[in-house]
């Protein structure tokens, strides 16, 4: 049933990742970097302190606590992640939105899977034992599932001729994806770098089940500093955009702009909230698998949110049943996770 309940909550994550931007899309005459200060301000600043503060019984002590190394390491592959963020937009600006997000998600769940159980030197466990043969398959079919999302969402792309880059460079976007893969990885290896911090938080009183969540201070704080030092030196000097003139609008404008930008924030948050959850219930010497399960969870979300929303109306049924398919096989590989789990 812990099990279970560790793959249920990181499917409640991966259902906020994937949808997140709805509200985001609905900001109106604001320039993109006003909405993402606003709503990363939520997610990254004050929600992970504000939970924080809450959990622990002496805030500013519990950090001294900890050594100082163990932060900055947590910070810098928060900023390391931070660092994919930004490269994201790039990706999809040369190579699409479906193709973009299909092979940068890829590399993040292989990299962000695999590499802290060679850091943590368990890899010979993913061949022999059943529980890492088990969750090797569980990553190949989810890696077999996103090709085949993401390939339904180009053909969706072809077909309604919307979302298309207008610098398309296939090599360009290629490269620039690979590489936004590798550095959001770094979210993963922030979680896996604070375990020192889930330990502490832990000797103090706080719940195993929200112990990973005082270490988002310094994992999302890092990604902060590249993300809000990228927003605000463009709109100090791209003349297109200003925040000035974004909060000039009207205050029924700005009240409702803020408000949808803060609900994103709040839904990104979300995701790795519950992602502590879900961790919380999957067996320490098989943390590897988290990242698999949450990267996997927000391509399924993600295909079924934009069915929801309407964004595949007029697609033919071919694309629309290849979502499917994609959808199904991501599904079994979440099973397959949860037999090697089982098993181990």
């Amino acid at each position: 049933m812990s099990i279970l309940a560790g793959i249920g909550w990181h499917m409640v994550g991966a259902a906020s990742a994937a949808s997140f931007y709805a509200p985001i899309e609905k900001v109106k005459r604001w320039s993109w970097e006003t909405t993402w200060a606003v709503a990363g301000f939520f997610s990254w600043i004050l929600l992970p302190i504000g939970i924080s503060y809450l959990l622990l019984p002496h805030f500013g002590a519990f950090y001294a606590s900890i050594p100082s190394d163990v932060l900055w390491k947590v910070a810098l592959f928060g900023a390391m992640w931070g660092v994919g963020n930004v490269n994201y937009g790039l990706t999809m600006r040369y190579m699409g939105m479906s193709l973009g997000i299909g092979v940068a998600i890829g590399v993040t769940l292989v990299v962000g899977t695999l590499v802290p159980v060679f850091m943590n030197g368990q890899a010979g466990m993913l061949f022999t034992s059943t529980s890492g043969r088990f969750n090797m398959a569980g990553v190949i079919v989810a890696l077999l599932g996103v090709a085949i999302v993401s390939y339904a969402g180009h053909q969706k792309e072809e077909q309604l001729k919307t979302g298309e880059p207008t610098e398309f460079n296939v090599w360009l976007g290629l490269g620039l994806a690979v590489m936004c893969g590798i550095f959001s990885s770094g979210m993963s290896f922030a979680l896996n770098a604070a375990g020192p911090i889930k330990q502490a938080a832990e000797n103090v009183g706080v719940i195993h089940l929200y112990s990973t969540l005082p270490a988002y201070v310094f994992i999302m704080g890092g990604g902060a500093i590249v993300n809000m030092a990228y927003c605000f030196t463009r709109l100090a000097f791209v003349r297109k955009i200003s925040l000035k003139r974004d909060l000039a609008e009207p205050g029924s404008t700005l009240a409702k702009n803020a408000a949808m930008a803060a609900c994103g924030g709040i839904m990104w948050y979300l995701q790795f909230f519950f992602y502590a959850w879900g961790q919380a219930n999957i067996p320490d010497r098989l943390s590897y698998v988290n990242w698999m399960l949450h990267m996997s969870g927000y391509v399924l979300f993600g295909g079924i949110v934009g069915l929801a929303l309407g964004e595949w109306a007029g697609v033919t049924s071919r694309p629309i049943r290849l979502l499917w398919v994609g959808i199904l096989v991501i599904i079994a590989a979440a099973n397959l996770v949860g037999l090697g789990l089982a098993a181990g």
